[in-house]
């Protein structure tokens, strides 16, 4: 069973940063790619950014510059430091893994979310 724990929301004013922390198994860290979505109030959820076994990585246009995702392998987590914040950014964040199985199939799960919020 594939189990994503999240940690480190809260409330922060425009500008501030926080920092998201994702725990999961060394299994998950080495064959499913990574990544941290949103979902603003009243909106669909979306990518923030994402990170492959091999350490590649995207951000969201609205992110990049901002934001860096990063695997501490050593504690067996995902990181997402969000600098400069904007209100905008205001939304839950989910940790998600997309994992293979099969022949060229794949699996997503989810972490149970945590709320950012940015306020001044």
């Amino acid at each position: 069973q594939v189990q994503l724990v999240e940690s480190g929301g809260g409330s922060v004013q425009p500008g501030g940063s926080l920092k998201l922390s994702c725990a999961a198994s060394k299994y998950i860290f080495r064959n499913c790619k990574m990544g941290w979505y949103r979902e603003p109030p009243g909106k669909e959820r979306e990518v923030v950014s994402t990170i492959t076994e091999d350490g590649a990585t995207t951000y969201a246009d609205s992110v990049r510059g901002r934001f860096i995702i990063s695997q501490d392998n050593a504690k067996n987590t995902l990181d997402l430091q969000m600098n400069s914040l904007k209100t905008e950014d205001t939304a839950v964040y989910y940790c998600a893994a997309t994992c293979p199985y099969g022949l060229g199939n794949t699996d997503v799960y989810w972490g149970q979310g945590t709320q950012v919020t940015v306020s001044s």
